[in-house]
């Protein structure tokens, strides 16, 4: 069984690794993607480029000969295989991957995109590591060991009294008619809301930093949420799901999910998505 201590031997090297995709497979096609290298999976809003499906392929061999035994669960293989999903339920340690989140701002060229690794062992999260490759920012965090953004300690803090709250949330035209509802609960007064800038990990960053006071996001692929729920609690915050319990990796959340920057600011997004 692996535990902290192995994912604190291996804080570094796989931030190694993460930097050494990165910069040879994501970087050198950013801003000069052909049209033929860009691809859409579901939709005009669910891009993938040759970027993403070689980064994974780079991070998942790296990343499995670091640790023998463990598999990867990453965006682009699941989208091959979607059983592939089925071993976060599993008793093997897990490398959740998403190898460019925020696809669609990478395409535009913008920096707003991040590499995502966790590490995940029967439902627990260990470690992480969420990248900006555009701006060289590397945030990693250690269950019980804190969380970093370059090597400096996060602390994401407490909004400060009476002062208005700043949640990014979901696009409602990409929720149910339910989990629409539940997002109307933010629309009060102290609270300002924005759609998710486009990368899930640089928005709990954000949070993590004490930038972004919460969100409340109604999708739950693991690659996404994985490593910024572990950076989030490690900097102080907490997160929990519509349904009062924390988020469950294997998926059949009952959403939206939520996180923010201190538990009582937690509370209070809580519930005002259950309509307390």
């Amino acid at each position: 069984m692996i535990d902290e201590a192995f994912a604190a031997e291996c804080l570094t090297p796989v931030a190694e690794v993460v930097r050494q995709a990165a910069a040879a497979e994501i970087m050198p096609h950013f801003r000069s993607l052909a049209a033929d290298q860009v691809a859409q999976k579901k939709g005009p809003h669910d891009l993938v480029t040759i970027a993403d499906r070689r980064a994974e392929a780079y991070l998942s061999a790296a990343l499995t000969a670091l640790l023998p035994g463990s598999v990867v669960v990453g965006e682009e293989g699941v989208d091959a295989d979607p059983s592939r999903y089925g071993a976060l339920g599993g008793d093997l340690p897990v490398w959740i991957v998403d190898p460019i989140d925020g696809t669609r701002t990478f395409v535009r060229g913008e920096e707003g995109f991040c590499t995502l690794v966790a590490l995940a062992h029967r439902g627990e999260l260990l470690a992480s590591w969420t990248y900006a490759p555009a701006r060289d920012e590397m945030a990693t965090a250690l269950r019980g060991g804190g969380a970093r953004l370059d090597g400096v300690p996060l602390f994401a803090g407490s909004p400060g009294p009476g002062a208005p709250l700043e949640i990014a949330s979901s696009h409602p035209d990409y929720t149910t008619p339910d989990q629409r509802r539940a997002l109307l609960g933010l629309r009060t007064d102290g609270v300002t809301t924005r759609p998710c800038a486009g990368s899930a990990g640089l928005e709990y960053l954000a949070i993590a930093r004490g930038a972004l006071d919460a969100v409340a996001f109604c999708w739950e692929n693991a690659w996404d949420h994985a490593a910024g729920l572990l950076l989030v609690a490690e900097a102080g915050g907490a997160h929990t799901t519509r349904g009062g319990v924390p988020f469950r990796l294997a998926g059949g959340n009952t959403l939206p999910l939520t996180a923010a920057r201190d538990p009582e600011t937690l509370e209070r997004v809580r519930r005002l998505l259950a309509g307390e």
